[in-house]
């Protein structure tokens, strides 16, 4: 039988607001065409606020992506 704290905690994460990547170091890369403090594009961060919650997460999981290349 699946754990159902599992289940609670994806819920949880997937109701809960979805922070910013902005640590205030913005500066854009031109190279990279990426802010060096948080490794988003520019239209990633213009669009942040209107975005919703699953767009967000697409970002986080582009940022992770790019940390680790």
């Amino acid at each position: 039988m699946p754990d159902p704290h599992v289940y609670r905690a994806a819920a949880n994460a997937a109701a809960s607001p979805v922070p910013s990547p902005c640590i205030s170091v913005c500066r854009m890369n031109a190279q990279t065409g990426l802010c060096e403090g948080c490794l988003r594009t520019i239209d990633e961060i213009v669009a942040w606020s209107t975005l919703p919650d699953d767009g967000k997460r697409a970002v986080w999981v582009e940022i992770e992506k790019r940390r680790t290349a």
